[in-house]
């Protein structure tokens, strides 16, 4: 493996860092373009606003009923420049991918195209209703379809539902699928097994669809323990909900044999396609024997998410599941024209066993439009490529770094979407969060901590095929310097970061006692007051 160092990008020592916020003070509290930004609350009063109305004239009747309000509200009046300019300097308080690598380990943050964008914006698909009449939105319909064609054709699959509209959600319809198969045949079963490594999503939707959940435990290489699943199959197993490539990193090798087993046992294969994105072009899953799986086309297809958008998460659907496949979704018809099956129409279409809607409408038209132009940009050799690319960023990072941090399963085999480390080799007290923390200071955002829960102090990172070499060298040779100090003892790491907006919170009582609204008084002359607690 080259050296990381090789671009010429060598890492600063902290000591030169010392002093970058020394200087007199300001009046202000700002340092050049790092501002101390207050809340709206301090910003605004209650005895302003931004729009000018006209005086009431006359005597006017309330519509309210008894819901009028015998109360000033207790929000602050911001003009328009005022509104704009403090979220837009709230907006550069945070970290982006416009702004750098976003190595979080399964959530597969690559660059959103702005050939995404420009098509998206275009008219008839960026002011497109869903109440419209739909006479009116054939090219909508269009794009549905060719992206449902493209979806079934690379995962190998014989249908796919479009309107799930994230991850979690389309785990929630492929179980729902499942569970109306079953039912169809008269069969209750009542069991879901999960690997132990799986995402916290699998467990939770098997659980708020009604079933029972189990784990499978893996093997000391990282994967599912085949010989244990087998061991537990039997006719109270409704399905097994399985990651692959897993959360450890790894492609489950045993995958098709894992599917027979299930099927003998009369079950089905759920398969969740957060991490589709490494074998994307490469594997098809519908070959390995999956009877559902959702696709993250915010994560494989470049969408943007988090921040930056709504997610949307089809499920691909065997033969065996298409039937139960919730309403609406698009079908063509042999003289070329598609057409929206609905519940009026569902019969027509020979689709009478759905087991419902799980959107009211048709899932997220803008995200449709952004896949469907990433997937016509790339090709299918492209696609291919982008599966490659992630792979080899990921080996890269985790060979790269394997001599300064632990790598749990860095001999069993190469791994796929993502790099797993953890905190073996950190002095005793210094933690995952604090490496973390000190990555901020480098001007990166933290990698996914202490995820999959199988590894001890985990770090999980995936660096994506965005990443060129450089920039990769620029992340390892951060992260490597931090590692040598908190191997050190490095006890200025448990107070990390220094440079960021605000210094580290109090995580734990951040989660079980968070302050969510505006705690204060509003003062006499109308600017709120923050009451002890504070406005946080």
């Amino acid at each position: 493996m080259s050296n990381p160092n090789a671009s010429g990008w060598k890492p600063q020592s902290p000591a030169q860092h010392e002093g970058a916020h020394d200087g007199p003070p300001t009046v202000t509290g700002n340092r050049a373009l790092m501002l101390e930004e207050p809340l709206i609350f301090e910003i605004g009063t209650t005895e302003t606003t931004g729009v000018d109305l006209p005086e009431e004239s006359g005597e006017v009747s309330s519509r309210l009923g008894g819901f009028a309000r015998s109360e000033t509200i207790g929000l602050p009046g911001l003009s328009e420049p005022e509104a704009v300019r403090h979220y837009t300097r709230l907006s550069r308080q945070n970290y982006a991918i416009d702004l750098g690598l976003f190595p979080l380990g399964s959530c597969t943050m690559k660059h959103n195209p702005r050939l995404n964008e420009k098509v998206a914006r275009m008219p008839g698909f960026a002011d497109v209703h869903p109440l419209q009449p739909v006479s009116t939105v054939p090219g909508a319909l269009e794009v549905i379809n060719e992206l449902a064609h493209w979806l079934i054709k690379l995962t190998g699959m014989e249908g796919v539902a479009m309107s799930p509209k994230a991850g979690a959600h389309g785990e929630l319809c492929g179980i729902l699928c499942i569970r109306a198969a079953l039912e169809a045949r008269g069969d209750a079963r009542k069991v879901v097994l999960v690997p132990e490594s799986a995402h916290g999503t699998n467990p939770a939707t098997a659980a708020f669809a009604g079933y029972e959940v189990e784990d499978i435990p893996a093997t000391e290489d990282g994967r599912v323990d085949l010989d244990k699943l087998k061991a537990r199959l039997g006719p109270d197993v409704a399905a097994v909900m399985i990651t692959n490539p897993n959360t450890c990193g790894l492609f489950e090798r045993d995958m098709k044999a894992i599917s027979d087993a299930v099927h003998a046992a009369g079950g089905f294969v759920y398969c969740d396609g957060a991490n589709f994105n490494a074998i994307v072009g490469k594997v098809r899953p519908g070959d390995l024997g999956v009877d559902a799986m959702h696709i993250n086309l915010h994560k494989t297809f470049s969408t943007p998410h988090g921040g930056g958008g709504p997610g949307s998460g089809p499920v691909v659907l065997s033969k065996a599941l298409c039937p139960y496949g919730p309403l609406p979704f698009t079908a063509r018809t042999e003289d070329g024209v598609v057409h929206l099956v609905e519940e009026e129409n569902a019969e027509e279409f020979d689709h009478r066993d759905a087991f419902g809607r799980m959107t009211a409408f048709h899932g997220q038209m803008g995200m449709f439009t952004r896949a469907l132009t990433y997937m016509l940009s790339h090709g299918a050799d492209g696609l291919a490529q982008v599966a490659e690319d992630a792979v080899l960023n990921a080996n890269y990072v985790l060979r790269s770094l394997e001599d300064v941090l632990d790598a749990p399963f860095g001999g069993s085999g190469p791994c796929m979407h993502e790099a797993l480390l953890s905190d073996k080799t950190l002095a005793e007290d210094i933690s995952t969060l604090d490496l973390a923390k000190a990555l901020i200071d480098e001007g990166f955002h933290p990698m996914t901590m202490y995820f999959p829960l199988v590894v001890h102090g985990a770090m999980l990172i995936e660096p994506t095929e965005t990443e060129s070499k450089a920039g990769l060298d620029q992340f390892i040779g951060a992260l490597r310097s931090v590692a040598e100090r908190a191997k050190a003892g490095d006890e200025s790491l448990k107070a990390a970061p220094y440079y960021a907006p605000r210094r580290r919170l109090d995580e734990t009582q951040a989660a079980r006692k968070p302050v969510l609204a505006w705690q204060g008084e509003i003062a006499p002359g109308g600017r709120p007051v923050p009451s002890e607690v504070g406005g946080q």
